[in-house]
């Protein structure tokens, strides 16, 4: 995570060129996982005042749509699918759906605002590889973000097209000691 400098109070001669341009950060693993170290680094970011959202597409259960953000520090908005459930399959309801789509299209609206410097999109590979967000539309997505909007993606089996756009992918393995 690279931090965003404020340059616009800086006298002219120590101003900085260019912006820090946003990274794209990959979190895969062969088994689905909650990827603790990078909502560590999410709580941290937004600890210091940096504005973070958290986005998980399959996770429900708590009644947590984009209209009902947690703020778990004053800069973190965490939301969640408006679903009674979590999401383990393709099989979806109209319903289930229509929340999903509603939480993909609201994730984009405001990341292409620039109303926060770092994204998580928790578990997006399962919700493409399950069909449920279309690979194109996150490809998409993720090449006309604003240019300092830091993401990072998780998840297992993350597609090809998306590593290959990467700035740094991160690969968790399990170990087992005796």
């Amino acid at each position: 995570m690279v931090a965003q400098l404020e340059t616009s109070t800086l006298s002219s001669e120590h101003r900085f060129p260019h912006t820090v341009e946003g990274l794209l950060q990959v979190f895969t693993s062969s088994h689905r996982s909650f990827f603790t170290n990078v909502m560590a680094q999410a709580l941290v970011i937004a600890s210091q005042g940096t504005p973070v959202l958290v986005v998980q597409f399959l996770k429900g259960g708590i009644r947590q749509g984009q209209d009902r953000p947690v703020k778990l520090v004053q800069q973190l908005d965490w939301i969640r699918c408006d679903l009674p459930r979590c999401i383990d399959t393709p099989q979806l309801d109209e319903a289930e759906m229509r929340s999903l789509q509603q939480l993909w299209q609201y994730t984009q609206q405001v990341v292409y605002q620039g109303k926060y410097s770092l994204v998580v999109l928790d578990e997006l590979s399962l919700a493409i590889n399950l069909g449920l967000i279309p690979e194109d539309e996150v490809l998409a997505f993720l090449e006309q973000r604003p240019p300092h909007v830091d993401v990072i993606l998780t998840g297992p089996e993350m597609p090809q097209a998306i590593v290959d756009l990467a700035d740094q992918i991160t690969q968790i393995r399990r170990s087992h000691c005796p």
